[in-house]
């Protein structure tokens, strides 16, 4: 019998040396590479509320791309872990603004920093594939978060990595939610 929970566990572990080999090669020219893509295909509305993530370790960085997006006169907010089996929350934060250690090497905004709704996210992950699904850390936390913004409207979510990131198929749980869009350092994807 097939186990995704092994499965899944397997192939963080090889994704994870991937991206990391990715991130060695060219970590800030893939940074600008995708602030560049992300901005020339992603439709964003006007007035977006936009929630980035503060790179932990080997992650592609999208600080870039949120001081674009800033500059551009979004709301930006990143992500908060509140407890587990729980939704993210995001708190409002622009470049220049404070922000205090986390849990596994990320950064948020302080307590204090008021919360926000995203209407587009931009997704960290381990791995995705040709269908929009994505393989995050095991904690489940963005398809909690997706789930529960889905049901109160439509928010855009886009996963972000190095090209390299891309697998054949990511195994999936009925809980699995898909992005919409897929941005790496050499091209974007829409799914659905």
């Amino acid at each position: 019998m097939f186990d995704v929970s092994e499965a899944k566990r397997a192939m963080r572990a090889q994704a994870a040396a991937a991206r990391q080999a990715a991130h060695a090669a060219r970590g800030a020219a893939a940074a600008a590479a995708l602030r560049d893509l992300f901005l020339a295909k992603i439709p964003i509305q006007s007035g977006a509320v936009v929630s980035g993530f503060w790179p932990m370790g080997p992650e592609i960085d999208v600080r870039p791309l949120l001081a674009a997006l800033n500059a551009r006169g979004h709301v930006l907010g990143l992500p908060v872990v509140i407890a587990r089996q729980q939704p993210l929350v995001f708190r409002r934060w622009q470049p220049g603004d404070a922000v205090v250690a986390a849990g596994f090497g990320t950064s948020v905004p302080p307590p204090d920093a008021p919360r926000v709704t995203p209407t587009l996210l931009i997704v960290p992950l381990l791995a995705f594939d040709a269908e929009g699904y994505r393989l995050g850390y095991g904690g489940g936390f963005y398809d909690r978060t997706l789930a529960e913004l889905r049901a109160a409207g439509a928010p855009l979510a886009v996963g972000v990595a190095y090209a390299e990131q891309e697998v054949p198929r990511v195994p999936r749980t009925p809980s699995d939610q898909p992005l919409d869009w897929a941005v790496t350092d050499a091209a974007a994807r829409r799914f659905g």
